[in-house]
């Protein structure tokens, strides 16, 4: 395949998915309390109402918007995380949330206050249990590897049990974990929050770097414009959950920031 015919190919097909939360009403006062307590009304909150998207292999997406927008929502909903209550939605030609294994195998996500590393454990350990889960091979996994540590920085770090860390160290990590098995699907949810200066740019340079050498696409939510400027080609921006733009990030900055 060519790669005009790569970037070409569609690997998200969201149509009118939508996602709502079940909640109970709860009437003030002791009676209100006692009446919940036989008979509850069932209420839905929408936090995604009918977002239709596609996202072409190769591309770096931001999925932006204010807090409760729906962002993380919309992630968990591509990655198999959650089910959306309504529509159609297909992932590297799965259904996400059936989970299957040749899906799962092309995927990965992190998120920016969660942590799937050891914490009492040095990194190197992490990564060898993800390399045992994903099955990568010995060979393959010092090579990228050792190519990860080079370009991060972290050499000295690795082997440093991960509750000693920086904050910027263990997110260097977290991507090192997350990547070792070479994913074509990358999804990050607010991955320099909290990060200085210096290492929030060596992330971005190193997710541009793994983007364009295995030629994989990655979705971000980010509240630092810094991160979609440096690192998006296409945007996708959403308010009260409702798509409210979704073209290229040059078309936006043309029409919005000019």
């Amino acid at each position: 395949m060519s790669d005009q015919a790569a970037s070409n190919e569609k690997i998200i097909v969201a149509e009118n998915i939508c996602k709502s939360y079940a909640y109970y009403q709860k009437d003030a006062g002791l009676k209100g309390s006692i009446k919940n307590l036989f008979k509850r009304k069932k209420l839905y909150k929408p936090a995604v109402k009918n977002l239709s998207f596609e996202i072409a292999q190769g591309s770096i997406t931001g999925l932006i918007g204010l807090n409760g927008a729906g962002k993380t929502t919309t992630l968990k909903m591509l990655s198999g995380l959650i089910l959306p209550t309504e529509g159609s939605l297909t992932v590297l030609q799965h259904n996400p949330f059936e989970k299957k294994k040749e899906y799962l195998r092309q995927i990965s996500m992190v998120m920016g206050n969660k942590s799937q590393l050891w914490w009492d454990l040095p990194a190197v350990d992490s990564f060898e249990l993800n390399k045992t889960i994903y099955e990568v091979e010995d060979a393959d996994y010092k090579k990228t590897l050792h190519t990860m540590i080079e370009i991060l920085g972290v050499q000295k770090q690795v082997n440093v049990q991960v509750r000693r860390l920086s904050l910027g160290e263990r997110m260097k990590m977290e991507l090192i974990a997350a990547l070792i098995h070479k994913p074509k699907l990358i999804f990050l949810d607010e991955p320099t929050i909290g990060l200085d200066i210096i290492t929030q740019y060596n992330i971005r340079d190193f997710l541009k770097h793994y983007c364009n050498k295995y030629h994989a696409s990655l979705i971000l939510t980010s509240h630092n414009f810094n991160d979609i400027v440096s690192l998006c080609t296409e945007l996708i921006l959403i308010n009260k959950g409702e798509k409210i733009y979704s073209d290229s990030f040059i078309n936006f900055k043309n029409k919005f920031l000019n």
